[in-house]
């Protein structure tokens, strides 16, 4: 077993797996399409509510899910600036997405 940084030679019958095309490694459009069901969702109850003037459970989880959307993508955009840098704290492997 190989320890830290050192490499394993590779075996014969293993072959090389090719990286996944970037449209499928890159997060972005789902957690924004994420968001902005949830925004949707909260506008739909919203008015909903103003209209029957109770406000329901389900605009209260569509404002939270929208609310944490919003943040979680502020997270992430934070963290893959932060790899772009070469903080030591970043999560590894995300400046790979930018480009």
């Amino acid at each position: 077993m190989a320890e830290g940084s050192e490499s394993t030679p590779a075996a014969p019958e293993h072959r090389h797996v090719p990286r996944l095309p970037h449209k499928l490694i890159d997060p972005t459009p789902v957690v924004l399409a994420g968001t902005l069901l949830w925004t949707a969702g909260a506008v739909w109850f919203g008015v909903d509510a103003a209209a029957g003037g109770q406000w329901s459970i389900q605009f209260w989880t569509s404002a939270a899910g929208t609310g944490l959307g919003v943040i979680g993508f502020g997270v992430f955009r934070w963290q893959r600036s932060a790899a772009r840098r070469g903080s030591r704290g970043s999560w590894q492997g995300l400046s790979g997405l930018d480009g």
